[in-house]
């Protein structure tokens, strides 16, 4: 049974609407009161609220900028000239800001504002502006390119009490409410075709003044797609004062990369996301902890390269913690570019390289013949640069990805390369740190070569390169 208290038949896919493949604009709802998280707003909307060192509001639009959107509505209402403010200055000329005059009614009356400012807009987003969405959730919603409802099938019991649940039937949402008996919880973004705006109406005459009211009627016309939240994905909605610290939770965990190796996974990741995100209110510019990051290692050098073993050490495996903190700083402030990655892959080289010769210069003391010092550190800064130029290459020739959470206890990364030489140069161990570099960094190297051997790339992603680059 829907929440109209009819039985509900599926509709037709194909008497759907022919809408274009990818919608670019998005309605984001702003209007509310936030009288349940009032100890943390102090009676200003809940949406200025910062989380990683941006608003609600910014980290919404901020997401579906990233995911191709070319303009953002913002309905506002409570607080309405500071939320307008903001909403204008995180997507500059971009924006268009809409006062909602009867947004105490409920939120479908904010969804009602919108409509003239997405008259010309066969399909849009749909988004609630306290939700906050992980990777790739936005985008694989507007994949789908119909109308649609990102879905939680498997909420917490929590989420599953507060949130607003979705009836869903042969793959279709077809009721939506929070009297409803389902274990699923909609996400609070939704693809909707202009019917909606009738549908509100229809809703509001009943005295149903809900978007989940206008959803539910617009199921029952047309079919409304149920698309499941991905298992590697995450979204919260910010209610309450929990809510607010679940959602600094997800986002400290959404630092982690899938590829970590345990290096940097149980020790390196613990330390820099704290100093990230106590970093990321000041909205220091990524390229600059990258340069600093880089200047830290020379540092470690210097003091390697002195004998001095300790503070050498030290300050490696600090330049090591630390080399995480721009990435992460871009990922929280949605900042991430081609030019940061490539210049950190460039300072990340110089740096090794030189930190690797200071061990070089150090191992002098021992009685190991000039030469063999020569072709002992020539192999280990070999091996570390032929390591990364495996994985970077066969990235760029679209080769299935390493299992680097596999390969990184071989300790050939850059976390487990670094962690090795801080060790023996704390024990005072050049020699054994340039040997322990050369052996693990050449095993690495030898494993992604088999690899790549053994699982090639298929003779469409080596004729793509080979268009591309026009030779071997």
């Amino acid at each position: 049974m829907s929440s109209l208290g009819q039985q509900f038949t599926p509709p037709d896919p194909a008497s759907a609407l022919y809408l274009p493949a990818r919608p670019a604009t998005a309605v984001i709802l702003a209007a509310g009161k936030s009288e349940r998280i009032g100890a943390a707003t102090q009676g200003t909307s809940k949406v200025l609220l910062r989380v990683g060192g941006l608003s609600l509001l910014e980290r919404t639009l901020r997401t579906i900028q990233a995911a191709g959107i070319e303009k953002a509505v913002v309905v506002v209402g409570h607080d309405r000239d500071r939320v307008g403010r903001l909403a204008a200055a995180a997507m500059p000329g971009r924006v268009e800001v809409v006062r909602a005059e009867c947004w105490e009614a409920g939120n479908g009356e904010s969804l009602a504002a919108a409509e003239y400012a997405v008259q010309d807009e066969p399909l849009f987003l749909l988004l609630m502006s306290d939700h906050l969405f992980g990777t790739n959730a936005i985008e694989q919603l507007l994949r789908v390119g119909a109308p649609a409802a990102l879905i939680d099938p498997h909420p917490s019991a929590e989420v599953l009490t507060e949130g607003t649940r979705v009836a869903i039937a042969e793959g279709f949402a077809v009721a939506f409410g929070k009297e409803l008996d389902s274990a699923s919880v909609d996400c609070g973004a939704f693809l909707v075709p202009q019917d909606i705006f009738d549908r509100q109406r229809a809703a509001a005459a009943e005295g149903d003044h809900s978007v989940a009211g206008a959803l539910t009627r617009l199921a029952a016309q047309e079919p409304v797609l149920a698309v499941r939240l991905a298992s590697d994905s995450w979204w919260v909605d910010v209610d309450t004062p929990g809510d607010l610290a679940r959602a600094r939770r997800q986002l400290r965990r959404s630092l982690i990369k899938p590829a970590d190796g345990p290096v940097s996974r149980l020790v390196n990741r613990q330390l820099s996301i704290p100093i990230s995100m106590a970093l990321a209110p000041l909205r220091i510019a990524p390229d600059l902890v990258t340069v600093s990051v880089f200047l830290l290692a020379l540092v470690a050098a210097w003091g390697l390269g002195t004998a001095h073993g300790i503070m050498g050490g030290l300050l490696a495996q600090l330049s090591s913690v630390l080399d995480g903190v721009d990435g992460e700083l871009a990922r929280l402030q949605f900042r991430a570019s081609s030019r940061g990655a490539v210049l950190d892959s460039a300072l990340d080289r110089v740096a090794d390289a030189a930190i690797l010769t200071a061990l070089g210069v150090w191992a002098q003391a021992s009685h190991l013949p000039s030469w063999a010092l020569l072709v002992l550190t020539g192999a280990a800064v070999s091996g570390s640069f032929l390591s990364m130029a495996l994985k970077d290459r066969a990235a760029a020739l679209g080769l299935p990805p390493f299992p680097e959470r596999t390969f990184g206890w071989l300790l050939g990364g850059r976390d487990g390369r670094l962690l090795l030489i801080a060790v023996c140069a704390i024990l005072g161990q050049p020699v054994l740190a340039l040997m322990a570099v050369t052996v693990t960094s050449g095993v690495a190297a030898g494993a992604r070569l088999c690899f790549v051997w053994w699982r090639p790339a298929s003779r469409g992603s080596e004729a793509n390169e080979v268009h591309r680059a026009g030779h071997r």
